[in-house]
């Protein structure tokens, strides 16, 4: 089996949560590491994992960035990574799969299944062989631990529930 390991500086995992019930915020973790083992024809017998360093995290405010990283969110000195590991793969489409795994943030793992869709291979400059891949998700942050708000006085909350996650990858041969 061969083990392609993620190319960071080619990939993102990005997120947007509702912020005052109204607009979405984006931001994105620049420090992913991880690998993907097996035949990417068919990622039916593969094996992914990847792990994100959650003191990467970018929402383009400093002062959001610091309370996301704070122990009212991620609390990021107790709990520095997001891991997933994948326990089925199951094809749906051509170039599309069903990716379950644990998915940790914080001290909570759960069951979790991403759609994944091959987007390409080819071979970059240098000759070296290289697959994309897309992912989506969406998640109840308040199932993962992430429980902080704050009511408005208009009603509702200034922080939304869900987070949609989107996982964009390119990985190489080791």
């Amino acid at each position: 089996m061969t083990k392609w390991n993620v190319d960071a500086a080619h990939s993102n995992v990005g997120f947007s949560v509702r912020h005052m019930m109204v607009s979405n915020v984006r931001g994105s973790f620049t420090g992913i590491e991880g690998s993907v083992t097996g035949d990417l024809d068919n990622l039916t017998d593969a094996k992914i994992h990847f792990e994100i360093d959650v003191n990467t995290i970018n929402t383009h405010n400093e002062d959001r960035d610091n309370h996301l990283r704070s122990a009212d969110f991620f609390d990021v000195e107790q709990y520095p990574h997001i891991t997933f590991n994948s326990t089925e793969i199951v094809k749906t489409g051509e170039d599309e799969y069903d990716v379950t795994g644990d998915l940790k943030v914080k001290d909570i793992s759960k069951n979790t299944t991403f759609n994944v869709t091959r987007t390409g291979a080819g071979k970059n400059p240098w000759g070296v062989d290289v697959v994309g891949f897309e992912a989506g998700i969406k998640i109840s942050r308040k199932e993962y631990g992430l429980t902080w708000n704050q009511a408005l006085e208009t009603g509702g909350v200034l922080v939304g529930d869900d987070i949609k996650i989107t996982v964009e990858l390119q990985v190489n041969p080791e």
